[in-house]
């Protein structure tokens, strides 16, 4: 969701950044940031309390941190190409479920004024703080992806329909540690970068992702006629 459907990275920055000033540090920069992207909160919040010397515990970070998103998420928009392309796979019947660090609190304030657009995702929604994702299995690991798709089957076989296998999914992803997560989960991943991300990693991003998948810059440049869609 974040960075990859919806334009809430920049918004994470921004957060990020007022919440060092409070500290005389930052702001928070991409070499950084590339270490938090899609990985869930308890392990975001350290690696910004090591990285930035802060003389923060996780609880207070937390709390901070979750102060100041908290009036920005009603600014959260689609990125180019993410609602167009939801709206396409949903028409063709499609199954598609979102798979998000996020956790339930922050999934609603992100997505409450989007509540129309993200029915097209209905039951179908795994977050951060899920149950069903054993503690510790949060990004890199393939435990969000493969709790979607057992979202997805567990309704097609009650339709008498033909299970869906991880290999035979493609899953969309903006930062590393979905993309480790989705190669371990069989799949073939679709990454879209933040331009800012591309700068830091200087070509890195092809070792990343190998052959597991492919690289675009926009949802926008997605060729849907290149996987049978």
């Amino acid at each position: 969701m974040d960075g990859t459907i919806l334009d809430t990275e920049d918004l994470y920055t921004e957060a990020a950044t007022e919440l060092l000033a409070l500290y005389g540090k930052g702001p928070m920069t991409w070499d950084v940031k590339l270490k938090l992207q899609g990985r869930p909160g308890p392990e975001a919040i350290a690696i910004m309390i090591k990285e930035y010397d802060l003389p923060l515990t996780p609880e207070e970070f937390g709390k901070i941190s979750m102060g100041i998103q908290e009036h920005k998420w009603v600014r959260s928009r689609f990125l180019p190409g993410a609602l167009e392309l939801l709206e396409y796979l949903n028409e063709k019947n499609i199954p598609i479920a979102l798979g998000t660090s996020s956790n339930t609190i922050n999934l609603g304030r992100k997505t409450n004024h989007l509540k129309k657009e993200f029915e097209c995702f209905r039951h179908h929604i795994v977050t951060g703080d899920d149950v069903r994702i054993p503690k510790g299995r949060g990004k890199p690991h393939p435990d969000i992806w493969l709790t979607c798709l057992e979202s997805l089957n567990a309704e097609r076989k009650e339709n008498n329909l033909e299970e869906i296998l991880p290999e035979e999914c493609l899953i969309f992803e903006d930062g590393i540690p979905g993309v480790v997560s989705g190669i371990a989960a069989k799949a073939h991943v679709i990454w879209i970068p933040h331009e800012e991300a591309l700068k830091v990693l200087g070509g890195e991003e092809h070792k990343i992702i190998g052959t597991n998948g492919e690289i675009i810059s926009s949802l926008e440049h997605f060729d849907k006629e290149k996987y049978f869609l």
